[in-house]
């Protein structure tokens, strides 16, 4: 087999490669040598490939959406033209190889628009770029232990012993169950999604708005961009009150005044210092997130150091569980830090004295009963185990929920007491519940606690293998999360006394943090611990949210959220970090975390319904490009993931969940009408699609019943040279017809070759959108280029439409000026069009003077719209003024029906008739029956119908005549040269025969002598004119036409639209002008009307 070697020089001779045989002045491109010619010279070769291949790297990465060559580029490549691709080589410009798209495939890198990118443009300098690292991080370190981090949160720490206190193990169960399974399953669809292709920074925002379209995209990004908003806040009060409550109490600025308001005094502090921390955490997040990560680690392992000293407390409290006692009045509990010896007397110096709790409860020193409390009186004090420990039983007893009313003394059942009535001055001695709890109400709080998956998702840009680690790494850290909730969930249950475990603050233990009694070696490890993951998850949401949020600007999916989507030179989002500042100042001035849990639960529940949805549609819909490698999915199991998610939402907070739906739809609506116009192959997209094609082949079934039946419009357009419409009103009477409802065609025919006029055609169609746009017509639009305009129309006529929703009205403007032009094309073409839809068994609608129609800004506050009734067409002249009273412009006019009676015609009874007709249709119209008297024909009609006559005689001579003839041909040629595109309704072969381009004429004398003939003969017929005879047939028409225009113009001279029957085209084609004569004569002296033909079937009944 002979190989050969291509040379991408084109000009000079190669010195080194000498041809055998062969003169060569210089080297053709492409040109092909024998190998053996090249022996010894092809260690040059590779050279050449290399420098080929160096121009091709060197134009960078290509976009995702446009990974092909251009046609600069494919001039470069010595070897891109090749021998076995010759018969692709014109297209290889617009169509490569397979080979040069997998090589720019390959090349494409997919950076996250989060913390990488932006540590590198703060650690680089502006002279030296750093080459990007390819992706390197693994399923351990990229998925599973920021998911860890990100779900571990302050609720482990500071909710999750109160919940379980409240509802008791079983209901914790079940509300741990419920949130994880919930999570579990968006998890599984969110595996589907992100295996589907590659999967940028922004996370669920990218894959919502890539799998549900920039509508839900938008809504729900906002959503999730407000959840982690508010989880930041969250976090913050979470540090703030760990910090106030636990580590340094005496840091406190506001103080109680009096025994009630220690509440409010904790939420003012709650506010300042949390305000404090969330500028400083703001400002660390602005200065450097490289900081940020630095750390994140280090808050992974207190979080984890947390959790271990939990397991080793239990542990631990089955042999020797650690000294916390509670000090109990009753069954009651009382606040330990307010007295230090659990008893009613001590002894001093052997002196029964009145201890610390006998003060407090009887406002004394000495042992006096007189001011006591009787409670107080009537009951022992008592010291029970806090942490009983695992081996004590007391899982038994907590095993029950024990719901709360706020401001309910925290008791002990079976506990001995005496129930009297103590006084209320004495309640702030005891432990009280500060809310009233719930199922319900602990399901929002909890839930903030099991959020966080969507953390190894949104780094799949930093990942080696997305596809693999995303799905794994993800259910893994569910799956740990969940059993350590479970296990603690047993833990806490089975080693803690039921009154701390309902004690939310610790006062029962000397205001220790709950889950710190029971950790192991020191309480100190869970609060020191806790306050620095806190401290750290709320930097990762400053982090996150404002990335999340530019992500959204710069999609321009809202208009108003454009500037969030600038920042530092090194892409900080700068704005977009000041906003989530504000907004989660908000969440703080709430300032109870039990308040602001509920709210980013609302927030995130959505995010992850909407995972679900996506999941379910894509897989439902069976699109082409759905093919996640992720397989362990199901429709089922996304519907029943968007159940518990919609359920959670309405268990936690209904007016919560109202509110956060109400302001999903409202960003839906404002993208879905302001929203840039963006089109990402969305599942909405192909849902919709799915649903058209099953409402299309239901339509297929059969014509739809007179009842549904609406004019379903083809408006033919016509446009100017310039590719302009020439009538836009015709566009607003078809806006005004419509009211938005059912199917509109904007057809329009362009003349010549379709391979010519492709682009004229494309231009000609966004002009016509742009001017549906501007007028409101809501439909389609269709250009066609055919050799002949008539041909076009009928192609139109024909085939538009698809299965049942085709057009069955077609609406045809005016040929204005027929009468001046002696082309009769135009004319012609517009008769030849009536006929048409006459054989098509389609209405027709002519508005003439459609100039003079009124704008949908116009409006008329009263007038008639007057409708003649001389034939029945099924009932369409009554339906059209009743659908165009439905719009603003004509719905203030009122209704008028003319009907003609002939002498033989009882006038009173039809008047009776159709006023009972117009009854039982529903329309509400004045009724006038008018009177034609036989009468002669006049002189006026005879002379009108003369001249018509002697007219269309004389053009027809004219056209007849030979030089004439010549004249209109060599006028078709400069037409063609100047204007291909003179009207639409012309056709520039039906009336002339094709003539030679080059007329030459070589006179003799015979032929000079012919020509004086002809021109003889001409003159003598245009003097036959004269004495023309108009045919019979043509005055009676004319004569009716007269007559009715004068009735007509007489009535409804005034009229805003007069509608009218529309007469026939005759069948004999030679009668076509006088056709058009008729019709003038018809509607002469109207400002505007509107003939109307039927399209041969009933469109309006009496029954319902």
């Amino acid at each position: 087999m002979r190989k050969t070697v291509r040379i991408a020089q084109d000009g000079a001779c190669p010195g080194d490669f000498m041809l055998r045989n062969v003169n060569c002045p210089h080297v053709m491109l492409g040109q092909e040598f024998p190998r053996v010619a090249f022996q010894g010279h092809l260690h040059s070769l590779p050279k050449l490939m290399e420098k080929a291949s160096s121009s091709h790297a060197s134009h960078g990465n290509h976009k995702e959406n446009s990974p092909f060559l251009n046609s600069s580029e494919a001039g470069k490549g010595g070897d891109y033209y090749d021998r076995n691709l010759a018969l692709f080589e014109e297209e290889l410009d617009i169509r490569p190889k397979v080979s040069s798209l997998l090589g720019k495939l390959v090349n494409y890198t997919n950076l996250t628009q989060g913390v990488k990118e932006h540590e590198e443009a703060e650690s680089t300098d502006g002279s030296k770029k750093k080459v990007s690292k390819s992706p390197s991080m693994g399923t351990l370190m990229g998925v599973y232990l920021p998911c860890m981090q990100n779900i571990f949160g302050v609720i482990l720490f500071l909710r999750l012993t109160w919940m379980v206190g409240m509802a008791g193990v079983l209901q914790s169960f079940l509300i741990v169950l419920l949130c994880c399974c919930c999570t579990m399953l968006t998890t599984i669809s969110m595996s589907a999604i992100a295996t589907n292709g590659v999967v940028p920074a922004g996370g669920s925002y990218f894959m919502i708005s890539r799998s549900l379209g920039p509508e839900f995209g938008g809504a729900v990004g906002l959503c999730f961009y407000l959840g982690t908003t508010f989880a930041g806040a969250m976090y913050i009060l979470g540090a703030i009150e760990i910090l106030l409550t636990y580590i340094v109490p005496q840091a406190a600025i506001f103080h109680p005044s009096g025994a009630h308001d220690a509440s409010s005094a904790m939420l003012n502090n709650m506010r300042v210092y949390g305000t404090v921390f969330l500028i400083l955490m703001a400002v660390v997040v602005f200065v450097g997130v490289k900081y940020v990560n630095k750390f994140a680690s280090l808050f992974l392992a207190c979080v984890v150091i947390s959790i271990l000293s939990i397991y080793a407390g239990a542990i631990k409290s089955i042999f020797d569980p650690p000294v916390f006692p509670i000090c109990m009045l009753g069954n009651r509990t009382l606040s330990r830090d307010q007295f230090d010896v659990c008893a009613k007397t001590i002894v001093k110096d052997n002196v029964t004295v009145a201890s610390k709790l006998w003060e407090l409860f009887c406002h004394s020193t000495n042992l006096t009963t007189e001011n006591c409390d009787e409670y107080f009186l009537m009951n022992n004090v008592s010291e029970i185990a806090g942490i009983p420990g695992a081996a004590s039983g007391i899982l038994k007893d907590n095993l029950w929920s024990n719901y709360l009313e706020k401001g309910e003394i925290l008791e002990k059942a079976h506990h001995p007491s005496v129930d009297v009535a103590g006084q209320k001055n004495n309640l702030h001695l005891y432990v009280l519940s500060d809310i009233a709890t719930s199922f319900m109400v602990l399901v929002g709080i909890f839930f903030p606690s099991v959020t966080g998956i969507m953390a190894g998702s949104n780094r799949s840009g930093d990942l080696k293998d997305a596809q693999k680690s995303i799905p794994v790494g993800t259910i893994l850290a569910i799956v740990t999360t969940s059993l350590v909730y479970f296990s603690c969930v047993l833990l806490f249950g089975a080693c803690i006394e039921g009154v701390v475990l309902r004690d939310k603050y610790g006062d029962a233990v000397n205001r220790n943090l709950v889950v710190g009694t029971l950790s192991w070696p020191s309480p100190w490890v869970i609060v020191i611990g806790s306050f620095f993951s806190t401290c750290g998850a709320g930097l990762q949401s400053l982090t996150g949210a404002p990335r999340l949020l530019q992500a959204i600007a710069k999609d321009n999916i809202i208009p108003f959220l454009w500037v969030f989507g600038h920042g530092k030179a090194n892409g900080e989002p700068t704005w977009a970090l000041l906003l989530t500042a504000l907004i989660a100042e908000l969440g703080i001035l709430i300032a109870s975390l039990d308040m602001v849990a509920p709210i980013l639960s609302m927030f995130f529940l959505m995010c992850y319904l909407f995972v679900n949805l996506a999941c379910a549609v894509q897989t439902l819909l069976r699109t082409p490009n759905w093919r996640p490698r992720f397989k362990y999915y199901h429709w089922a199991l996304s519907f029943l993931g968007m159940s518990i998610c919609l359920a959670l939402m309405f268990i936690s907070s209904w007016y919560y969940a109202l509110v956060a739906m109400l302001i999903a739809g409202m960003i839906y609506k404002y993208i879905e009408y302001q929203g840039a116009e963006k089109e990402w192959g969305d599942g909405i997209r192909g849902l919709s699609l799915s649903a058209a094609r099953y409402a299309l082949l239901r339509l297929e079934e059969g014509p739809p019943h007179t009842k549904n039946w609406r004019p379903q419009l083809l408006v033919l357009l016509k446009l100017d040279e310039d590719l302009h419409v020439k009538y836009p009103r015709l566009l607003t009477f078809a806006s005004q017809l419509k009211a938005g409802k059912g199917l509109t065609i904007i057809g329009s025919v362009i003349q010549g070759n379709f391979l010519e006029t492709y682009g004229e055609a494309q231009a000609a169609e966004q002009t016509i959108k742009n001017m549906m746009d501007i007028e409101k017509v809501k439909g389609f639009c269709q250009v066609v280029v055919a050799n002949k305009v008539r041909e076009g129309i009928a192609h139109l006529i024909q085939s538009c439409g698809l299965g049942g929703m085709k057009h069955n009205t077609v609406v045809l403007g005016w040929p204005y000026g027929w009468r001046q032009s002696e082309d009769p094309r135009s004319w012609k073409t517009f008769i030849g069009t009536v006929r048409c839809t006459t054989a098509a068994h389609l209405a027709l609608l002519v508005p003439k003077n459609v100039s003079f129609y009124p704008s949908n800004h116009e409006r008329y506050n009263e007038g008639n719209i007057d409708v003649w009734w001389i034939v029945h067409d099924g009932g369409m002249l009554m339906l059209l003024p009743f659908l165009l009273k439905q719009h603003k412009v004509w719905r203030k006019c009122k209704m008028r029906i003319f009907t003609v009676a002939q002498m033989d015609d009882n006038s009173i009874q039809m008047k009776k008739d159709l006023a009972t007709f117009l009854y039982q249709l529903r329309i509400e119209a004045e009724v006038e029956v008018v009177e034609m008297h036989n009468s002669d024909i006049s002189a006026y009609t005879y002379e009108r119908t003369l001249m018509m006559e002697q007219r269309s005689q004389m053009l027809r001579q004219m056209r007849l005549t030979k030089t004439e003839r010549e004249r209109e041909a060599q006028l078709v040629k400069d037409r063609h040269s100047v204007a291909r595109l003179e009207s639409l309704y012309s056709d520039e072969e039906d009336e002339t025969e094709p003539v030679p381009e080059n007329i030459q004429m070589t006179w003799t004398k015979e032929k000079c002598d012919a020509e004086k003939r002809n021109r003889g003969s001409a003159v003598g017929s245009f003097r036959d004119l004269i004495s023309i005879k108009p045919n019979q047939s043509n005055v009676r028409r004319m004569h009716t036409a007269v007559k009715l225009n004068e009735v007509i113009v007489n009535r409804s001279h005034d009229a805003r639209l007069v509608l009218l029957n529309m007469p026939g085209p005759p069948k004999n084609t030679d009668g076509d002008e006088n056709y058009m004569e008729f019709l003038e004569v018809l509607t002469e002296g109207l400002e505007r009307v509107l003939l109307v033909r039927g399209g041969g079937r009933e469109v309006i009944t009496i029954y319902s």
